[in-house]
């Protein structure tokens, strides 16, 4: 069984387009999430600039974290995907 076939049965996926929306979703919102999460810190006054690297990106992963799941839902809704990806973050969370 190829890799393409065992990822559209796991996660309940009709056609190629659909796991192909799914992908680009995932790459959108992760990039969205990295890039977004920088201003966000300068708002609150955290910089690279002035907080050691080991403090600036620990806290920046953990605002990814939660800013990747708002974005998840919004760009996956905007593409079609809403239901997949709102059980997608429910099973994430339940692990």
């Amino acid at each position: 069984m190829d890799l393409v076939n065992k990822i559209k049965r796991k996660w309940e996926i009709r056609s190629n387009r659909q796991l192909l929306i799914i992908f680009l979703v995932f790459g959108i919102t992760g990039s969205t999430a990295a890039w977004i999460s920088k201003p966000i810190l300068e708002f609150i006054g955290i910089k690279q600039s002035n907080i050691s690297l080991w403090f600036y990106w620990p806290i920046r992963i953990i605002i990814i974290f939660p800013l990747y799941q708002i974005l998840l839902l919004i760009i996956g809704t905007i593409f079609g995907q809403s239901k997949f990806f709102k059980n997608f973050i429910k099973k994430m969370f339940k692990k």
